[in-house]
């Protein structure tokens, strides 16, 4: 709801607040007195053209506020939130702009700054336009699903609808990963099986490279190597140190012996010298042989099977090879076997998540068909009941040749969006045998203003139907009579559930206003200047009576007034 309009040097105003109530209030006045002015002014603040003429001769700026009650919509709340303010839950939602002179201008919203776009946006979603010249929002047909989906109290259908595309959705982008994956691996899936089969086949093992190295180099060093233990066994004298060794030790225990024969005691000096040495003879014996054994031992260990450095090299060569062919090393070629191997089963397992995804998309395809079917009945049956409300409404408006459909368009081949299978469009012929067309094809103003009050008295004939702050500028145009009665009565209708601002030359309009201003221009100093005038029960009979008779205010004229009123 609209709660107040401050404006300061536009046009012919220097400063002006307004505070507007809920329900009808209406705008009255002299013809050129400026009430376009007020207009012009809230139209700025919600992001309207800026034009720097708006700017009061004399003053360096003009700025416009337009004060909402705190937003309780939660389309609106998402709304500014998405372009980045943020209010606070009970607090005002303020909408600021400041034009200067060169036509640049600042906007503001609730004191933060904001681009003139967003501010647009915003104030499209708080106040709907109705007048000569434009009709914001029923002449977009992108806003007229939304119109009659409310209109029909298809919630809970639209929901069932959503619910079941965002399922679909979901499994389609499934099935599709999917099928990339499967024909990325399918491409690749021959090359795969082969390496795998090379690989099984060579049977790399970890630190096999490493392994082969060593063993090359030591295969490679082997004649030397028992070149190296010929000359040791040479050195050691092989059999001939054993044989002398053994000599050695007989001749020691000869000579033992013979001492003991000459009369020597066991424990005689020479005796147990005899003794150490042949003991000694003795050790040397062992550690000869087992020096002669080890030195054999240890040249047996060279000699390898035949070929057997060939193999290794082969071995060895056959892995790099390999490893060049797959761009790896030698000790990743077992680590890739596996992957291989893995990636092989993931194509099988692939294949029956692949099927497994075709059911289910298949499945949320047929649930979303069902869905939008329901959808789709729905909203014929409320087009038709729309068709019909708004029909009953133009006739009273000096409209009754006007014919009003909704026409259904199907959407194109193979989508299925969360709002159905079809777009909807208002479309209107505005006289016998003439064909159905948009409703911007209505050529006058005053007939677009007197249909969108009939649109809107229609559409507003559910009682939870969400209704903006509603401006008609001169609904009443070229109209009297039972006429202009009809638009009063309707406007009044619409304004119980909903805030309305109307603009009008018409008594019987005016007369039922539940707040009326009247737009007076006052001349001071060479200075003409537009102020607004609440007015009270009094001075508001004035103005009707004023609008009944013309210049001169009669007593029969105030009479009608008050009739008027009621």
């Amino acid at each position: 709801m609209l709660t107040a309009l401050t404006i300061r040097d536009i046009v012919l105003i220097d400063a002006l607040h307004l505070e507007v109530e809920a329900g009808l209030t209406v705008l009255t006045g002299e013809t050129g007195a400026g009430k376009s002015i007020i207009l012009d002014a809230l139209g700025l603040a919600l992001g309207g053209r800026g034009d720097a003429g708006l700017v009061r001769e004399g003053a360096k700026q003009a700025v416009a506020t337009a004060v909402f009650s705190a937003p309780d919509d939660p389309e609106l709340i998402a709304l500014i939130a998405e372009r980045g303010f943020e209010v606070a839950v009970g607090e005002d939602l303020i909408l600021r702009r400041i034009l200067s002179t060169d036509g640049r201008s600042r906007a503001f919203i609730n004191d933060q700054p904001a681009g003139v776009t967003a501010l647009r946006e915003i104030g499209q979603a708080l106040v709907e336009v109705h007048g000569q010249h434009e009709t914001v929002g029923l002449l977009d047909w992108k806003t007229h699903r939304a119109l009659l989906d409310t209109y029909g109290g298809l919630a809970p259908q639209l929901g069932d609808v959503a619910r079941a595309a965002e399922t679909l959705k979901a499994t389609t982008t499934r099935l599709a990963e999917l099928r990339a994956a499967a024909a990325e691996a399918a491409a690749h899936a021959e090359d795969l099986a082969l390496n795998l089969a090379d690989l099984d086949a060579l049977d790399p093992r970890a630190e096999e490279e490493t392994e082969l190295a060593g063993e090359r180099a030591i295969l490679g060093a082997a004649e030397k190597a028992l070149a190296d233990l010929s000359d040791a066994r040479t050195a050691l004298g092989g059999d001939k140190l054993s044989q002398k060794l053994s000599s050695a030790l007989r001749a020691v225990e000869h000579a033992r012996q013979r001492a003991l024969q000459a009369g020597a005691e066991e424990d005689h000096p020479v005796i147990a010298r005899l003794l150490a040495a042949a003991e000694a003879i003795d050790r040397t014996l062992v550690e000869a042989v087992e020096a002669i054994a080890e030195v054999d031992a240890a040249a047996a260990a060279f000699d390898f099977e035949p070929g057997r450095l060939d193999k290794a090299e082969e071995r060895l060569f056959a892995l790099r090879a390999a490893a060049r062919k797959l761009k790896t090393s030698v000790e990743m070629l077992p680590v890739l076997r596996g992957r291989f191997r893995d990636q092989l089963r993931l194509i099988e397992d692939g294949a029956e998540a692949l099927t497994e995804a075709e059911r289910a998309t298949s499945v949320a395809r047929e649930a979303y068909d069902v869905a939008a079917a329901f959808l789709s009945s729905a909203r014929e049956a409320a087009g038709e009941r729309l068709a019909a409300a708004v029909m009953g409404e133009l006739g009273p408006l000096k409209l009754d040749r006007a014919r009003f459909r909704v026409d259904f368009e199907p959407v194109a081949e193979g989508r299925r969006g969360p709002h159905g299978l079809e777009t909807v469009r208002f479309q209107i012929a505005t006289n016998a045998g003439t064909p159905f067309g948009p409703l911007d094809a209505i050529a006058s103003g005053g007939e677009l203003a007197r249909f969108a009050l009939a649109m809107k008295a229609a559409l507003a004939s559910r009682a939870d139907q969400r209704q903006p702050v509603m401006i008609f500028d001169e609904v009443d145009q070229g109209v009297g009579g039972a006429v202009a009665e009809a638009v009063g009565q309707r406007l009044k209708r619409l304004s119980t559930g909903a805030q309305v601002l109307v603009v009008t030359h018409s008594p019987q309009v005016a007369a039922r206003g539940h707040a009326h201003w009247k737009v007076r221009k006052a001349d001071a100093d060479g200075v003409t200047t537009a102020t607004v005038d609440t007015l009270d029960p009094a001075t508001r009979q004035e103005e009707i009576a004023r609008m009944l008779a013309g210049a001169t205010i009669t007593d029969e004229a105030r009479a009608a007034a008050g009739v008027l009123i009621g």
